[in-house]
């Protein structure tokens, strides 16, 4: 065989190979890989994903809605669409990042509410146990309150009040973690810091009259049953059936040497830590969709 027929031959064999190749990356990238399609392919393509299940895909598709069309009727759709896929996909961080994009393009929407409502859930999901740090408890309380205050009549304002309670309840059972720990290793100050804490920022929580009783033991621990006595008496006005009151009552009449309410402290059995009742799935964006667009001219 001559050189140019070995030539010929290998330039041939690179030929048949390379489109092989090519179909090998395009059956990789999936859906998700950049092809440009027109936008009713591509966000019709999106929706079949999310319908099917497919979250997380279904995301990555409305982004490229956005990505290869920003400035059609599509664009702001896709963008919301975007955040609940993610949502749903359990991918708050993303979910998050989607919404407030949303809201920096579209501060004024009608959809914003909803927008604000999805960043709460995302980080109402991420709450951890009151044993645990407790940031995205925090951050969840920030936007549901950001949410109400600015769409008070919206209707998310409900639902975002009354998971506001529950985090507030979450945040107080935290430190009343820190407090009851703090009592049983007999750092009486710095627990009784905490118990005013839950008194004086969380007073409408379920741990309001628990928090007051550690305050009298606290107090006595102290060597201060003035204060104890003013602890016990607020809790008896506010809460005078409870246990917590007969409690505070019956140390009061004995008043205990610090020494022996340390131990008493020591020997309680740990309080079960406080739990956020599981989150509801949030429902889909409002179905309303904007005018399909023209198809585009061919050639």
């Amino acid at each position: 065989m001559s050189n140019m027929t070995r030539i010929a031959a290998v330039l041939l064999a690179a030929a048949l190979v390379l489109p092989v190749s090519g179909c090998a990356k395009n059956r990789v990238k999936g859906d998700a890989g950049y092809v440009a399609r027109d936008v009713n392919t591509l966000y019709a393509l999106a929706k079949k994903r999310l319908d099917q299940g497919d979250y997380e895909l279904a995301a990555k598709l409305f982004d490229e809605v956005e990505r290869q069309h920003p400035y059609s009727v599509w664009a702001r759709r896709a963008q919301m669409m975007s955040a609940f896929s993610y949502y749903v996909a359990e991918k708050y961080p993303d979910a998050i990042n989607s919404a407030q994009r949303f809201l920096t393009i579209h501060p004024g929407n009608k959809d914003a509410p909803y927008a604000h409502y999805l960043i709460a859930m995302s980080y109402y999901q991420q709450v951890n146990d009151v044993t645990r740090e407790q940031r995205n408890t925090q951050l969840a309380l920030d936007s549901f309150g950001e949410l109400v205050r600015r769409y008070p009549e919206s209707r998310y304002a409900s639902d975002a009040r009354l998971r506001m309670d529950l985090l507030n309840d979450h945040l107080a059972g935290k430190e009343m973690e820190v407090g009851r720990f703090y009592e049983r290793s007999g750092h009486w100050l710095a627990a009784n810091l905490r118990f005013r804490k839950v008194v004086e920022d969380f007073q409408t929580t379920s741990h309001t009259p628990e928090a007051l009783e550690r305050m009298v033991e606290t107090y006595l621990a102290l060597g201060i049953p003035q204060e104890a006595q003013k602890a016990a008496a607020v809790l008896g006005a506010n809460y005078p059936g409870s246990k917590w009151y007969k409690r505070s009552y019956d140390l009061i009449q004995r008043h205990p040497p610090p020494q022996a309410l340390q131990a008493q402290v020591r020997s309680e059995p740990r309080p079960a830590a406080a739990q956020l009742p599981p989150a509801q799935p949030v429902e889909q964006p409002p179905a309303e969709t904007p005018e399909q667009p023209q198809a585009q001219p061919q050639g």
